[in-house]
């Protein structure tokens, strides 16, 4: 998955061009630390000198902070737009339930927008609880006469847990005043049944709604497919042409706010510019991150992350200073005897890691330089995938085992660690089974498995094998972190000079 970042805590743009972001390093040096994709979304975002894009949502207020206008604000200001908010109704409700509804009055509802559009123009707007017929048709009246071109409108019946937030009067309302201004209609699976009557079993079902759909009136139809199942697919229809937007499924009970988020990232990206597919598809992107960084918060359905993106930055800058005091340590200790021939590397994860992307290391690896180590390249992440899958498969077991270091195998380095009381654990290259040998990458994942399942689920210390067929025999130390995994090479280093 690509991810979208809009700060870094030390940010120094090179006069080059196109223009990239670099990230200053302990030493002075400056290094590229973003992708492409971030980059691109950090180039995207408005300088300082411009002025940022507005947008507004007319919605219900969730004091639990989890959805409503308090989702909708959490997230323009994740996707750097300025946001606003007509509040339509109050809510009673927390992670468990809605215990309350009370609705602002029509004209009052109408009295805030006239407020807010006569003085602030927004690029872009969203709907989201509009709760009956009468806020309805004045939400429609104010699109008219303030002439909003870009409406999404996120048609809220039901909450999360099944209380009824749109009469059936509002429903008629919706359909008959305000589907013929909006730009973008973005209905779950539940929502497009009872405005299509039509039952949605597959994604032939979803295509067959989103067009139905499209017919009473929005110029586009976003049927979102969270509610059947895993690997959720999204169907767009843009009145021509049909578009799927597939994400893989996140194993997460705190899904509250859902639905709010992701119209509220598509009106973001909108308001900036992008066109359709492309609002949609950095909105879905941004929803799995909120999603797999979701927070348990309360006793029932807790709320997204919605500044993961910004959190998951301050970890990785945190760990690339991790990993320069880890090699600082390394040279210090002039641990060139236990580099083996293929050289070393150190790795580390962040937490909740899945991916290589997420796990930082050196490369061109760590290199022995006499009787010390070097580095030609500042650690990066997704540097390497042969030590990163070692790390990734240790976290399986044990999620704080986030770091490991590869050095020479030799018995005097395995009797060194026994002295040290390093729990040792081994596999055997030779019962590799040949499709995993087939598989570019997938032995270390399978030999780290069989050492952990051998040694009773357990990560331990150190994991060695004796090589193979153009295999070099080798010892890797995992710990919870790259300082800590510096610390036990360097004590293996001292004992093996002892002797």
């Amino acid at each position: 998955m690509v991810q979208y970042l809009h700060t870094l805590p030390t940010k120094t743009a090179l006069p080059t061009t196109p223009k990239k972001y670099y990230h200053k390093c302990p030493n002075g040096s400056l290094i590229q630390s973003l992708n492409d994709s971030m980059i691109q979304s950090l180039n995207d975002s408005p300088e300082p000198t411009k002025i940022m894009k507005k947008v507004l949502t007319i919605a219900g207020s969730d004091p639990s902070g989890g959805a409503g206008v308090q989702a909708d604000l959490k997230t323009f200001s994740a996707r750097g737009v300025y946001g606003m908010a007509v509040v339509t109704s109050l809510t009673a409700q927390n992670t468990v339930g809605v215990q309350g509804v009370h609705d602002i009055p029509a004209e009052f509802v109408g009295k805030q927008m006239d407020s807010v559009l006569s003085d602030i123009r927004p690029e872009a707007v969203k709907t989201g609880m509009l709760s009956n017929a009468g806020i309805t048709r004045v939400v429609a009246q104010r699109m008219k006469r303030h002439r909003i071109r870009k409406l999404v409108v996120d048609p809220v019946m039901v909450s999360k847990g099944g209380a009824p937030l749109l009469d059936d009067e509002g429903r008629e309302a919706l359909v008959s005043v305000l589907f013929p201004l909006t730009f973008l209609l973005t209905p779950n699976i539940p929502e497009a049944e009872a405005i299509a009557k039509t039952r949605i079993r597959n994604l032939k079902d979803m295509e067959k709604a989103s067009k139905a759909i499209q017919k009473m009136g929005p110029k586009n139809v976003l049927v979102k497919g969270g509610h059947l199942g895993k690997n959720p697919t999204d169907v767009l229809f843009d009145g021509k042409n049909l578009s799927h937007f597939p994400m893989s499924w996140v194993d997460t009970k705190n899904t509250h706010g859902t639905g709010c988020t992701l119209s509220a990232a598509i009106t973001a990206e909108l308001a900036k510019g992008l066109s359709l597919h492309e609002a949609v598809q950095r909105a879905k992107e941004y929803l799995q991150s909120a999603l797999r960084h979701s927070l348990s918060i309360g006793e029932g359905i807790g709320p997204l992350n919605h500044l993961a993106l910004f959190q998951r930055e301050a970890e990785k800058n945190s760990l690339l200073e991790k990993m320069y005091a880890a090699l600082a340590l390394l040279k210090k200790e002039e641990l060139g005897l236990i580099i083996p021939e293929v050289q070393s590397n150190l790795a580390a994860a962040l937490p909740g890691a899945i991916s290589w992307d997420e796990v930082v290391a050196f490369p061109s690896r760590i290199i022995k330089d006499g009787p010390g180590v070097a580095v030609i390249h500042h650690p990066a992440f997704g540097a390497s995938r042969h030590i990163a899958n070692v790390v990734l498969t240790n976290m399986r077991y044990d999620p704080a085992k986030k770091a490991c270091m590869n050095v020479l195998y030799d018995e005097a380095v395995l009797k060194a660690c026994k002295k040290l009381k390093l729990s040792v654990a081994s596999f055997d290259r030779a019962r590799e089974p040949k499709t995993i040998r087939d598989q570019e990458g997938s032995t270390l994942e399978w030999g780290v498995k069989e050492a952990i399942e051998g040694f009773g689920g357990k990560v331990p210390d150190i994991i060695f094998d004796k090589g193979g067929v153009g295999k070099e025999a080798m010892v890797r130390v995992s710990a919870n972190g790259p300082l800590e995994v510096a610390r036990v090479v360097v004590k293996i280093k001292k004992e093996l000079v002892k002797g």
